[in-house]
């Protein structure tokens, strides 16, 4: 078997019996985990897929978002853009997709409130950001992270072709703002903030890669020292989890740096028995799917 062939073998041989996939040697499902499993699979692999899907159905909470693993916090978390897009990508329960949609819509960065916008603005000059662009959260009441607004505007852009509303298109731009303001001054983007105590933030390959897949169709100078950050950094990564989402960025973007960003992922692959993290191996084989031609889950 080739490469991609015996990744998804080894995903699905960890697969728990009753659905969808743990982190590490858990025995509980994890939405994050089980996203990834998903997307990578082949479509012929239907038993696992379809257990997955029922586990990612039944973990839904009541107000639409999902938790980070079956049976946590019934507030939900970021999770929730990740759960919309995956059930996009498997073409399964628009029901379910809709309650996650209003869900994300009402969830936003504490620094959005006027009150944090005051903070942020007198006695918190710490970090250098306009509150006023503000995006995704990890967990509901605190603020803003690159991640969960990127995921979050690619989740809420896969809506627009049914549920494109002036909210919709008005939330997107301000997490892609949000985005552009936290940008690192030397290209890509840290984990939150571009800027500390008046210092420059280290990019992080992961977050850059991710934040371009919410800037997708957006090909202004910030995005362009993105993409200029990323190609180089991805082909000095030893991080099989960090090239592959680098794949996935360059990919969407159709930039000329994608083969040798597969080469690299290809190279650090060194056999999937050896690799203990199962979001590692299937952001792998998704990457590896994308270069054979099948859809990347993160388009629009």
């Amino acid at each position: 078997m080739g490469l991609l062939r015996n990744l998804q073998a080894e995903i699905e041989r960890r697969s728990l019996p009753n659905g969808g996939w743990p982190s590490g040697k858990g025995e509980t499902p994890v939405i994050e985990t089980t996203c990834y499993a998903m997307m990578a699979l082949a479509d012929d692999r239907a038993s696992s897929r379809s257990k997955a899907i029922d586990v990612l159905l039944g973990a839904q909470n009541r107000d639409g978002s999902w938790p980070a693993f079956v049976g946590d916090d019934p507030e939900g978390c970021w999770t929730t853009a990740l759960a919309l897009i995956t059930l996009r990508f498997v073409e399964s329960s628009t029901t379910a997709a809709q309650k996650g949609l209003g869900w994300l819509l009402n969830n936003k960065g504490q620094e959005g409130h006027w009150l944090w916008k005051w903070k942020f603005r007198t006695v918190d000059r710490a970090v250098q950001f306009d509150p006023d662009k503000y995006g995704w959260p990890w967990f509901p009441g605190t603020v803003s992270w690159v991640i969960p607004t990127a995921l979050s505007i690619v989740a809420l852009s896969q809506s627009l072709s049914c549920c494109g509303t002036n909210e919709v298109n008005n939330r997107i731009e301000l997490g892609r703002e949000m985005l552009r303001d936290r940008s690192c001054p030397q290209g890509g983007w840290n984990a939150g903030n571009g800027i500390v105590f008046g210092a420059a933030l280290t990019p992080h390959v992961d977050a850059t890669a991710v934040a371009l897949l919410g800037l997708a169709d957006n090909e202004d100078r910030i995005t362009a020292n993105a993409l200029d950050w990323l190609r180089r950094a991805c082909l000095d990564c030893s991080s099989a989890y960090s090239v592959a989402w680098s794949a996935l960025a360059l990919s969407i973007h159709k930039d000329g740096g994608l083969d040798e960003c597969m080469g690299k992922l290809r190279n650090v692959l060194s056999s999937a028995s050896t690799i203990s993290s199962i979001e590692t191996l299937s952001l792998a084989a998704i990457a590896l799917k994308v270069a054979e031609g099948y859809p990347n889950p993160f388009t629009w």
